[in-house]
């Protein structure tokens, strides 16, 4: 199934089921604060946790040495909802991987995974497969540091502007300037690890949403990685950038809003 466009945010349902918004690489949860406000304004219970060492956390990366570690703040938000309560985990861009790993902790504890122009991983190979296989040829001015234990990136200033916001607002480029903080892609830890299990993130309800103006994870690699894996559902975004959430938070809000009610 598949859709271009949504309206503004349908009211939550009677039983609202909770929405846990996840970052990706050297954001935290502010950079869902448009979504979030909408998603709340109708209803919707909404989260936008900081992983490990990002956003407001206190951490350094030193300090979330495994994926596991980075990705603690959501497990534990999940392990924390009471018996029989499932929540609506939207990962975004790197954040597919910690939805994808909650997935295969707490199957049970989400009514949908999804994927906001974001790496969504198989169980047929290696975890890192999606990562490793990004058709990103100039990561520009970003800066890696293959010897910090876990290896680091940062996302240069010009790469940022030009392949993640270039729809977004000077407004929020500049929010994004002040807070971006270096991470990790977490590949050699991840790689030690078996394959998603079919049983567990496998069995999980999964909808993807592209955004078909990404100049990063572009829609043809987005594609791809649908194409791996069976998904309930995809959803189209025709003007969003990789920043879909900043670029056009109305639409995202829209559509994150009818999968909620969707997938209770």
């Amino acid at each position: 199934m598949s859709s271009s466009s949504s309206s503004a945010p349908a009211a939550a349902v009677a039983t609202s089921t909770r929405l846990i918004l996840v970052h990706g690489t050297g954001h935290g949860g502010w950079c869902w604060y448009k979504v979030a406000t909408l998603l709340r304004a109708a209803g919707h219970r909404v989260d936008a946790p900081d992983l490990a060492a990002c956003g407001a956390d206190a951490r350094r990366l030193s300090d979330a040495p495994t994926f596991e570690d980075y990705t603690r703040p959501l497990l534990d938000a999940l392990r924390a909802l009471p018996d029989g309560e499932r929540a609506v985990l939207v990962g975004h861009s790197f954040g597919g991987m910690s939805v994808a790993l909650a997935a295969e902790e707490f199957p049970d504890k989400v009514a949908a995974a999804v994927f906001l122009t974001a790496f969504m991983p198989d169980c047929a190979g290696p975890r890192t497969r999606v990562i490793e296989q990004v058709p990103v040829s100039d990561w520009m001015d970003s800066v890696v540091d293959e010897e910090h234990v876990p290896p680091s990136v940062f996302l240069g200033p010009d790469f940022v502007r030009r392949k993640l916001y270039q729809l977004t607002s000077e407004e929020d480029y500049t929010l994004c300037q002040s807070l971006a903080r270096v991470s990790s892609y977490y590949v050699a830890d991840q790689q030690q690890r078996p394959p998603f299990s079919a049983a567990r993130y496998g069995a999980v309800t999964k909808v993807y949403v592209i955004a078909k103006q990404d100049q990063a994870m572009v829609e043809e690699y987005q594609r791809q990685m649908i194409a791996g894996i069976p998904v309930a559902e995809v959803r189209e975004m025709a003007d969003a950038d990789h920043m879909a959430m900043l670029s056009a938070p109305e639409e995202l809000a829209g559509h994150l809003a009818d999968i909620a009610n969707n997938y209770t």
